[in-house]
């Protein structure tokens, strides 16, 4: 597919890559450049909900448990230091 830029440096999205993206008006693209290439990635209008759910489960939990473990060798270095 080819688009034309305007003299005001707008880009017209063709519809069957609208269609396929799933975007429409008020969407925002992310554009990233690489060397001599652009990539858009169209980004969600909520980021944090986009990704709610997508991390593994019982990471809290082992996040807790790890910080747990450094606060107990913090305090035993830190005793060791008094005596």
């Amino acid at each position: 597919m080819r688009t034309k830029i305007t003299k005001r440096g707008q880009v017209s999205v063709p519809a069957e890559v609208r269609k396929r993206l799933k975007i429409g008006p008020n969407t925002t693209l992310e554009w990233v450049i690489e060397g001599n290439t652009a990539r858009i990635f169209p980004l969600p209008s909520d980021p944090v909900r986009a990704f709610r759910g997508s991390g593994k489960k019982g990471m809290v939990k082992r996040l807790l448990e790890e910080r747990r473990r450094d606060q107990r060798l913090e305090n035993g270095f830190e005793k060791s230091l008094r005596t």
